[in-house]
């Protein structure tokens, strides 16, 4: 099955074949973040950049979010920055209760260690983050279809994995350990590391499309599902969720 459209289009359009799987995708990704998101109200800073609308979730569980936008978007029910997320100098050290970095924004931001420091540095000690980054299987699987073969290559002696697009873009790909070392060097303690999804966009269209009220148990199938990067297979995952917590 060809891979799913990009890494980090959650608004898939309507003729894309994989609809039934990104209409899961954000099933998934939503209740991901709602069991996720702090108890209490908290002060939340939310970089993804406004596709996931991670935010406005957020600030609908009765938290104070800001935003942070690359360019102007339209009106909001939170507080939203025009500014540079990968650059949060604008920002007090540890002013955050949580920060939300999901649709994929840590692969967009080639320099990733850098970023991460800068997550860390406006988190309170105590405080959590919630990131989402492209997997080392995705990676893989869109430089062979592309017939990369120098780069597959090169890929397992490489510290950073590079992805070109067809659309001229580049991401960043990761294994689990790579999250769990540069997390770590930021001061982060990874909670856990899983696989956005483990049903497979197979199979996920083959229910949808057998039973398109399957939806929400195919979710609870989901969520219900354990999972453990440090002993299971990671090839399940085109993408990698991860919580950290700030530990100084």
């Amino acid at each position: 099955m060809p891979l799913p459209g990009r890494p980090h289009t959650l608004r898939s359009p309507a003729d894309d074949p994989h609809v039934g799987y990104w209409k899961f995708y954000r099933a998934v990704a939503h209740a991901q973040l709602a069991r996720w998101l702090p108890r209490h109200s908290s002060v939340i800073l939310d970089v993804s950049g406004g596709v996931s609308r991670s935010a406005e979730q957020a600030a609908a569980a009765g938290h104070h979010v800001l935003e942070v936008v690359a360019r102007p978007s339209g009106p909001a029910a939170h507080q939203r920055v025009v500014a540079d997320p990968f650059a949060l100098d604008f920002l007090v050290d540890g002013g955050m209760d949580a920060v939300i970095a999901e649709d994929g924004v840590l692969s967009r931001s080639l320099a990733t260690e850098q970023t991460v420091h800068e997550i860390a540095r406006v988190l309170r000690p105590g405080g959590r983050v919630l990131l989402c980054v492209d997997s080392l299987t995705l990676g893989l699987a869109v430089l062979a279809e592309q017939n990369l073969w120098p780069h597959l290559s090169d890929v397992t002696q490489a510290e950073v994995v590079l992805v070109p697009w067809p659309d001229g873009t580049i991401t960043r790909c990761f294994w689990s350990d790579q999250l769990r070392e540069f997390l770590a060097d930021a001061g982060l303690e990874v909670e856990w590391i899983r696989p956005r999804t483990v049903v497979s966009p197979s199979t996920a269209e083959h229910v949808l499309t057998k039973d398109p009220d399957a939806l929400n148990r195919l979710v609870r199938t989901e969520l219900q599902t354990p999972y453990d990067t440090r002993v299971e297979d990671e090839s399940v995952g085109i993408h990698l969720l991860a919580s950290a917590i700030k530990t100084f």
